[in-house]
């Protein structure tokens, strides 16, 4: 029986709802590697912005809606401040929206691992929504490599809002995305 009482703790805290379980601090912008947060930035600017779709959520022409605040080897953070053409119809973020972003923050994130011009076409994307913003809310968007092989690319994407104190609050969505990659590297 005592046994089972010291896991007790542990089995709670695995139980808290994804949502409102707080997740690691941003990357600290200490960390940012200058050259990779130019690279992302760069590829934004020429080749996402190009889409109209990831032109139209993320600002048009120069990405202007969109703010990224650290990159390094593979891993990338950005702010998007929501907009109407964020939103469904009950007022929070739509679900096509942040699916989007998973797919934006994937390719990214793959573009952080080693300055790469291209990184492929998606073969597979899934999202959990877990919470919700609403118009004018801050979110935050975390793009990350699990691995990048000479085929396949594996990335996580999680979306948080942001709090009343700029930090990372909820996480309103979280994603993974899965690219072939095969003759993209530089």
């Amino acid at each position: 029986m005592a046994a089972h009482d010291q896991g007790t703790p542990a089995l709670a805290q695995a139980t808290e709802s994804p949502a409102t379980a707080r997740v690691s601090a941003s990357p600290s912008t200490n960390d940012s590697d200058p050259s990779v947060l130019a690279h992302v930035e760069h590829y934004h600017g020429t080749r996402c912005t190009a889409s109209p779709i990831y032109a139209f959520l993320l600002g048009e022409k120069d990405g202007s809606l969109v703010r990224f605040t650290h990159a390094r080897k593979g891993l990338f953070t950005a702010r998007l401040l929501l907009a109407a053409q964020h939103l469904n119809s009950a007022g929070g973020i739509h679900g096509s929206v942040s699916a989007t972003l998973v797919d934006w923050a994937g390719g990214l994130a793959i573009a952080a691992w080693d300055l790469r011009a291209a990184t492929g076409v998606s073969v597979d994307i899934n999202i959990s929504y877990l919470s919700s913003a609403r118009l004018g809310d801050e979110v935050e968007i975390e793009g990350r490599v699990e691995r990048v092989g000479s085929n396949l690319a594996f990335t996580e994407v999680r979306i948080f809002k942001v709090d009343a104190r700029g930090e990372r609050g909820a996480v309103v969505a979280s994603g993974r995305h899965t690219k072939f990659v095969k003759g993209t590297k530089n």
